[in-house]
């Protein structure tokens, strides 16, 4: 692991050494997400965040099961019962 130093500049922008933004995968305008785990900043491109999610869900989820297909067939049924 490699420690990197960075600074917090007026407005409470952190700046993130360039080093540190191509590993992440960061260019400017980028979203990211920010989370406090045990008093530790944690930065992570939202891609990289949507890529866990994902992994987290299908976990859950049968192979070969769609679950956009699984909604439609259920909003379906619910108008036509309505």
């Amino acid at each position: 692991m490699t420690a990197y130093k960075g600074r917090v500049v007026s407005g409470g922008r952190l700046q993130i050494p360039a080093d540190v933004r191509k590993e992440l995968g960061l260019a400017d305008g980028d979203d990211v997400r920010l989370e406090v785990v045990d008093g530790e900043l944690r930065v992570r491109s939202l891609k990289s965040a949507l890529t866990r999610i994902r992994a987290m869900v299908r976990e859950h989820v049968p192979p070969g099961v769609s679950l956009a297909k699984e909604l439609i067939a259920d909003r379906r049924a619910e108008a036509a019962r309505d």
